[in-house]
């Protein structure tokens, strides 16, 4: 069932009967109010309206219909690595990537009481991030939709065994205790967001500044074929700061790769290295250029 727990029910509404009435200032996040995605949408914009949506093809959903006018969507944690099926959502949505979020992830065990715990709901990525915590203590890592959710679903059934891992703010919003805090396994955790819209930035208002491209492509199914799709970059001097692999379907044949680079479109050095990559591969589709919200390298 694609619902919020009754807990976060009055919020959801609260918060979407506001974006109704000026959804071009919405922004849509997937999880419930007090989850991650929620706070880097008000980090990033903080007149915004936020829109909770319950996983993030809804709020994907709520940028095409006009209920939002855009998105923000985790993509990857420095931690637990990149975010389940969000290289399929992206490339599929046809949004754009606008901007990148950066934000430091911390969260807490929480409960209806001090515990013992025998079970903590929570966001796969969460529970990655806080697996030697929970092993340490014996405590069962059980995934739900997102943090915040997991917090009033702890709430709603009112279970004093069961425990939730999310944000502090989420104890605050659903009436749960705080056990302990910062339970994430490296401390300097953080998670990379990207802000979707229906369209793009012009590449020529970025001029000037640090940039990120990102783009897909799908290699040949012949030898060396990513040596020379990556030989694009290295000859015109173009710095890639991710490349991940993914398959597409069941054939195995072909491989697609997700890629950010620095620089945008209009860059003489971006500009050729695309060029030659568009004649190397199979397929090129670019997903955005934005500004950096942190300096690589």
């Amino acid at each position: 069932m694609r619902k919020f727990p009754q807990p976060a029910l009055a919020l959801v509404d609260s918060m979407r009967g506001v974006a109704a009435g000026d959804p071009a200032r919405a922004i849509a996040f997937g999880g419930a109010p007090g989850s991650n995605s929620h706070q880097a949408t008000m980090s990033y914009a903080p007149h915004a309206l936020p829109l909770p949506c319950y996983g993030f093809e809804d709020a994907i959903d709520a940028v095409h219909s006009g209920a939002a006018g855009a998105a923000m969507i985790p993509i990857d944690n420095s931690q637990a690595g990149r975010v389940s099926d969000i290289h399929f959502l992206l490339p599929e949505s046809g949004l754009h990537i606008v901007a990148e979020q950066f934000m430091p992830i911390t969260h807490a065990l929480m409960g209806l009481g001090q515990g013992p715990f025998e079970g903590a709901w929570s966001h796969p990525h969460a529970l990655a991030q806080s697996r030697l915590f929970l092993a340490e203590r014996g405590i069962a890592g059980l995934s739900y939709a997102d943090t915040a959710g997991a917090a009033a679903l702890v709430a709603e059934r009112g279970e004093p065994a069961m425990a939730a891992i999310a944000p502090p703010l989420a104890a605050e919003l659903y009436g749960l205790q705080i056990v302990e805090r910062a339970v994430e396994d490296a401390h300097d955790n953080t998670t990379r967001f990207v802000v979707l819209a229906k369209e793009p930035l012009d590449p020529a208002s970025l001029a000037g500044t640090d940039a990120m491209t990102t783009f897909i492509f799908q290699v040949r199914n012949i030898p060396a074929a990513l040596y020379k799709a990556l030989g694009c970059f290295a000859t015109n001097g173009v710095n890639m700061t991710k490349l991940e692999s993914y398959q597409q379907g069941a054939s195995f044949a072909a491989t697609r790769f997700y890629c950010d680079i620095e620089g945008a479109p209009g860059d003489a050095r971006v500009d050729a290295a695309l060029e030659e990559l568009d004649f190397q591969v199979n397929d090129l589709r670019l997903l955005g250029s934005y500004k950096q919200a942190r300096k690589r390298g």
